[in-house]
């Protein structure tokens, strides 16, 4: 009776031991493979390996026998050519090509006809790729008479340069993506960016001039930073020094609200006809495609460049806020007509160009002597991107309770069997001596 006893014990003993590693390789597998605490919050897209490919081919074949590259409502890459052999190349590559009449280089000849012409504020153009032509646009505010000079204008240049009226107004949008308040009004912090020694948050050039001071916590009773360096007109982007000269916790990744946020592992280049998505203080979560690149606007405040449009909508507060798809860091807003109830265009200043002008890089995840902040001031947001193995390996949060499960379950389970071995040796040590008198 008490042998059964023991044999009944030690199999509970086993189980429970072989159950507890199962558990605890379980947790351990969570932590290392799984998200990071806090929801996840950010729709995730599959255009960046298209966009590459289209790109690539487009360097390749140069800007006389290409006009654009976009994705299409597949994902898929799609290259506008302007001969046969250069479409063979395309489709070789596995990209889809579309033959056009123009090429790249006469539709950027066109739109510097445009620039050189005397600027009208409420105007824009875009390189439409998919359409092959140069569209310029003219707000509510544009008067006949300057409105009837610009498509002169246009139709001098050539039939692939296309005018229309647009409702709204196209304005900066001043007054996230955290909320940042200064004198000259209200933004939206974009990225947080660092030089290797202080580290910055990246917004609009039109937010406020060189030397304003920004506020946070919604109140305005803290101080974020100071203004140091930016372009507007021209480009649209500025450089908040932070106070103590730290972005802190959380810096790699964005808010969307809610307390959610989506964290940024690096910066890409857009590509027409790509998902995105923007943040902002006023409006939130907002996405949307991208619909042309190089878009010049003519603000009543200036010209500006280089743009990226989207019919992502914005509102006054969102200047400034970032622009990413699929955790890449694409740009900050710019301005844009419309609103968010009835729809608009929204444009962007591109990201990479800020940066190097500014001579700073991108705060992302599991970046060496520094801790990640939000990528707007206020606290740390729980982000929605993967964390790197070496960063879960290292984080006792996560990998310590299961290591310790582990462990204990391999020590009860070697005992179990040293216990069961030593017992066992013993009866067999019995019945030798008994056979053998």
């Amino acid at each position: 009776m008490r042998h059964a006893r023991r044999r009944i014990v030690r199999r509970v003993a086993r189980l429970a031991a072989v159950g507890g590693l199962l558990l605890g390789a379980t947790m351990v597998t969570r932590a290392v493979a799984g998200e990071p605490p806090g929801p996840s919050a950010a729709p995730r897209t599959l255009a960046q390996s298209a966009s590459g490919t289209g790109a690539a081919l487009v360097a390749r074949l140069g800007g006389a026998r290409t006009a654009g590259h976009w994705v299409d409502s597949d994902g898929r890459p799609v290259v506008a050519v302007t001969d046969e052999s250069a479409a063979d190349a395309v489709r070789r590559a596995g990209a889809t090509a579309k033959t056009v009449r123009h090429s790249m280089s006469e539709l950027r000849s066109a739109a510097s006809a445009l620039r050189a012409a005397p600027q009208v504020p409420g105007t824009a153009w875009v390189l439409d790729y998919r359409a092959n032509e140069v569209v310029v646009r003219g707000d509510r505010t544009v008067s006949g008479s300057d409105w009837s000079r610009l498509t002169g204008v246009a139709e001098s240049i050539g039939g692939f340069v296309r005018t229309e009226r647009t409702g709204g107004t196209f304005t900066t949008r001043l007054n996230g993506a955290e909320p940042i308040l200064s004198t000259a009004g209200r933004c939206s912090a974009g990225f947080n960016v660092t030089d290797g020694t202080r580290d910055f948050v990246l917004t609009a050039g039109h937010c406020g001039p060189t030397g304003s001071v920004w506020f946070g916590d919604g109140a305005g009773d803290r101080q974020i930073g100071t203004t140091v360096a930016g372009s507007f007109p021209g480009d649209d982007f500025s450089l908040v020094a932070y106070a103590d000269g730290e972005a802190g916790d959380g810096a790699d990744v964005v808010a969307v609200g809610d307390g959610k946020g989506v964290r940024i592992t690096g910066t890409g280049e857009p590509a027409v006809g790509q998902r995105v998505f923007r943040s902002g203080s006023t409006s939130g979560l907002r996405g949307g495609r991208v619909t042309a690149l190089d878009a010049t606007v003519n603000y009543p405040e200036g010209r500006v460049t280089g743009l990226i449009e989207t019919d992502v909508c914005a509102e006054p507060g969102d200047s400034g806020g970032p622009l990413f798809s699929e955790g890449l860091a694409l740009g900050v807003t710019s301005g844009g007509s419309g609103d968010c109830a009835r729809g608009g265009t929204t444009f962007f200043q591109p990201l990479p160009e800020a940066m190097e002008s500014l001579g700073v890089r991108l705060i992302v995840s599991g970046r060496e002597g520094a801790a990640a902040g939000t990528s707007a001031p206020g606290g740390a947001v729980p982000g929605a991107g993967g964390t790197p193995l070496l960063a879960r390996l290292t984080d006792r949060r996560h990998l310590g309770p299961g290591l310790l499960v582990v462990a204990g379950s391999l020590v009860a389970l070697v005992a179990t069997r040293r216990i069961r071995t030593e017992q066992d040796r013993k009866a067999y040590r019995r019945r030798y001596s008994a056979m053998w008198g």
